[in-house]
């Protein structure tokens, strides 16, 4: 009896459930022939079964880096050297594998990741472990359209388009808990949110010091007091700080390069990524995107290094402050920045889908002549896309993988934020 190997060659189960499928026939094969020490020979393409990991690492390493080419016989695996051809071994079906959309979302993290290891970035093998089990677990026994991860995230959709508060949001979850008892779902809402974290979705709170002198951040991040003004950078009552350092005020930043990398994770939208090389208006009375204008082509001219890969990006920023309570009586003012992708065609850069929230300015007050304060971080991530690039998988290549530059070309705001713009 032969068993069924055609999944081996398949890069990953991407839209298809065979290498998936096939994955877990071949993990229950192997699963008994762990050592003493729960340690296994590895068969991915990267370790080619000449290092050994434990077992419960083994699904992530294969699933990231494919299956090792030639390995047909798996004699380390439990396969006896001698076996023979015939009937196919049947591969489990159905279940949530069958139907899951979270496993084209689970590949495309991992693809990023297994893309910047073969160009020398950054390895971690065990970071995905709680998204494997999350989507491997039927939220309910006997419920087969959703697996745990899928439902968490499909709730946390649901919170932000309702506005529901985290308080709220932990009641729901214990209510589901006492409802249905064998329900396979997160605590909390702080740890629905880590394991968002781990799907990219996260942003990193920087403190402010209460004057708007300078953030916390980098160089002055285990500092108790501004460097600037002196002013301590925690809440204090009666003059001494409280049991828990509470910041007086709190930045949100959330990264921009891993959000690029994104819109060339699909095909579809890598493609839409190199529009403005070839939808560029020819009539020359005719703007309908920042690609017929004049600044555009200038910047060509200076930058033509930049300009020669049409899948570097180009970027827009705009800036405006709002009451995000909506009272009017209050006055209260938070400044998001957000960023489009001039890149896209013009009926998709502007779409809130395709919009980037990269910083989140806290009030009361605005910015004003401090906005360069809170822009720091952002610019440093800009000079980094400038200067050195980022290592990026396109998925509408051949290639596979490139160094994505970006570049700031203009910014959309009235004349009051303007003002604070320029400095």
């Amino acid at each position: 009896m032969t068993i069924d190997k055609s999944w081996m060659t398949i890069r990953r189960c991407g839209s298809s459930n065979e290498f998936w499928n096939g994955l877990q026939h071949f993990l229950q094969m192997a699963k008994p022939f762990v050592n003493d020490r729960g340690f296994i020979k590895c068969p991915c393409r990267h370790c080619l079964n000449n290092a050994s990991h434990q077992f419960e690492d083994l699904e992530s390493h294969i699933f990231r880096n494919g299956f090792m080419f030639g390995y047909n016989q798996w004699i380390h695996h439990g396969e006896p050297a001698t076996a023979n051809a015939g009937t196919t071994v049947a591969r489990p079906s159905g279940g949530i594998h069958e139907r899951d959309e979270m496993f084209d979302v689970l590949d495309d993290i991992i693809s990023e990741d297994a893309d910047e290891d073969a160009v020398g970035g950054p390895s971690s093998y065990d970071q995905y472990d709680d998204l494997f089990a999350a989507l491997q677990s039927e939220l309910y026994p006997g419920v087969s359209s959703f697996s745990s991860l899928n439902f968490l995230v499909k709730l946390m959709h649901l919170k932000v388009l309702n506005k529901w508060t985290n308080k709220s949001f932990d009641e729901l979850l214990k209510l589901l808990k006492l409802a249905f008892p064998k329900i396979d779902l997160v605590e909390s809402h702080y740890e629905a949110k880590k394991l968002m974290t781990k799907m990219g979705l996260g942003y990193s709170s920087i403190n402010v010091c209460k004057n708007d002198c300078a953030l916390f951040w980098k160089e002055n991040s285990l500092k108790d007091t501004c460097p600037v003004c002196s002013e301590s950078r925690w809440k204090l009552q009666s003059g001494k700080r409280s049991g828990k350092n509470v910041p007086h005020k709190v930045l949100r930043y959330f990264p921009v390069g891993p959000r690029l990398k994104w819109l060339f994770a699909t095909s579809k939208t890598a493609k839409l990524m190199r529009w403005h090389s070839t939808g560029k208006s020819k009539d020359n009375d005719v703007m309908r995107h920042p690609v017929d204008g004049k600044s555009w082509q200038e910047f060509d001219k200076r930058h033509p290094q930049f300009a020669g890969d049409v899948r570097n990006v180009r970027l827009g920023l705009a800036a405006d402050g709002f009451n995000p309570f909506g009272n009017m009586s209050l006055s209260y003012s938070m400044w998001p920045i957000v960023l489009t992708t001039y890149n896209l065609p013009p009926w998709i850069c502007m779409k809130a889908e395709y919009l980037m929230l990269s910083l989140l300015i806290p009030g009361p007050q605005s910015p004003g002549k401090d906005m360069d304060v809170f822009l720091r971080p952002l610019i440093d991530e800009l000079k980094e896309l400038w200067v050195h690039g980022l290592d990026t998988r396109d998925a509408a290549s051949e290639n596979g993988v490139f160094r994505m530059r970006a570049a700031l070309l203009c910014t959309i705001n009235d004349f009051p934020a303007r003002s604070s713009l320029s400095g």
